[in-house]
């Protein structure tokens, strides 16, 4: 069971990452709209890096190939992300929102720091 249970947090964290990914190239006009309504410029250039680093860095967690590395660019990504969008504490749905990236980074974390486990192609 041990073995297994690596594996499932992997599988449940990357979804958000993969999703979310995968809804920016879906929308890729509205995703950079929603980028110029908090005041980021390039944002052709950032909504690129957000669609390369989610669908990278989660199907490498995912996989569990290069997993420690995969993991760590998410957290790259996901920091400046919770402090750009999610830092209006009046409303409580990006209170939410924070806390739900804390948790993440909690995960991501614990993937950058023990590595992927058995079940994955980095099998450490």
């Amino acid at each position: 069971m041990q073995k297994i249970i690596p594996l499932i947090g992997r599988i449940l964290i990357s979804q958000i990452f993969l999703a979310s990914g995968f809804e920016k190239i879906m929308n890729f006009e509205g995703t950079q709209k929603y980028m110029v309504s908090f005041g980021m410029p390039f944002t052709a250039f950032f909504a690129i890096c957000a669609i390369v680093l989610e669908i990278g860095g989660g199907l490498s967690v995912l996989l569990g190939y290069k997993a420690r590395i995969g993991a760590v660019l998410l957290v790259v990504f996901l920091i400046p992300t919770t402090l750009i969008f999610h830092t209006n504490f009046a409303d409580q749905m990006q209170v939410i929102q924070f806390m739900k990236n804390l948790a993440i980074l909690g995960g991501l974390f614990v993937v950058a720091g023990f590595g992927a486990g058995s079940f994955s192609f980095d099998k450490n």
